[in-house]
């Protein structure tokens, strides 16, 4: 596995593959892998003959610089995990490297960057999109993996690539869970015992919402199900077109996505699940 830390490096190994006639996957990270991440990997490994990840905390993500620094990070590990997995080669660029000095460009879905989650969270859609699109410049893969949990930031990069024009297949990979329903995150280690106990309820309020017929009843079921839980404090719900993200009512007859966050003493979750009828 080829562990590349600047640009050249990782062009140079892209070059030596496409010689090949090889074709490329790549996997964004911010790191700290569990086996969310590696789900991904795998997804990659069987739609492209090489497989790269990068790993890279991007700061214009974060809302809080406080938030930025108590991201968890272990590069050892991460890259015995990847080492494991058969992965070809990672990128793990600097700052500097991928915001260079002076820099002023940013790339942004203007609407749907500011809808949904991304009202809870000001911004930080642009700055997904803005490394993502950086990353893909870097790269220039055939394929690129992400998590369904990220449900709104998957629909906006699939949109990005769309209105850009990358000649990039994106594909979404369902959500991984813990034992007790908890979908996988970087963040779960930041929780405490309790409150990772009590973040189960978002994956029981979503599996409530599925019996019922219509959005509102689906609303109602979510937002009862995690106010009847005192350690959550519900901070978005929106149930929407799955693949629009257009706001729905009445009876439940479209591809429906439901995303929600909630935080759980202090650390804010996201989870999501897509109603085919």
């Amino acid at each position: 596995m080829q562990i590349c830390r600047t640009i050249s490096d990782i062009r140079q190994a892209i070059t030596d593959f496409r010689t090949n006639g090889e074709s490329v996957g790549l996997v964004p990270t911010m790191g700290f892998l569990h086996a969310g991440h590696m789900s991904l990997v795998n997804r990659a490994t069987q739609n492209a003959d090489r497989v790269i990840v990068t790993i890279f905390v991007n700061p214009t993500q974060f809302g809080q610089a406080a938030d930025l620094d108590a991201y968890p990070r272990d590069e050892a590990r991460d890259l015995d995990m990847l080492r494991a997995a058969g992965v070809d080669a990672v990128l793990i660029p600097e700052v500097a490297d991928v915001y260079p000095e002076g820099d002023e460009t940013i790339v942004e879905t203007t609407r749907m960057a500011n809808m949904l989650h991304g009202q809870v969270r000001p911004g930080h859609f642009r700055g997904v999109t803005t490394v993502v699109a950086r990353l893909f410049n870097m790269v220039q893969p055939d394929i690129a993996v992400f998590g369904e949990k990220d449900y709104q930031q998957l629909q906006i990069i699939k949109r990005m690539v769309r209105d850009l024009h990358f000649p990039i297949r994106i594909i979404g990979v369902p959500t991984m869970r813990e034992a007790g329903g908890l979908a996988m995150s970087s963040r779960n280690v930041r929780l405490s015992d309790p409150d990772r106990a009590a973040a189960t309820v978002l994956s029981c309020a979503l599996d409530a919402a599925e019996n019922t017929d219509t959005i509102e009843a689906a609303e109602k079921t979510i937002r009862d199900t995690i106010s009847a839980e005192p350690r959550a404090t519900l901070k978005g719900l929106d149930i929407v077109h799955a693949e629009t993200l257009a706001p729905l009512s009445g009876p439940l007859s479209h591809p429906t996505a439901i995303m929600l966050s909630a935080e759980f003493g202090g650390i804010l979750l996201i989870d999501q699940r897509v109603i085919t009828p």
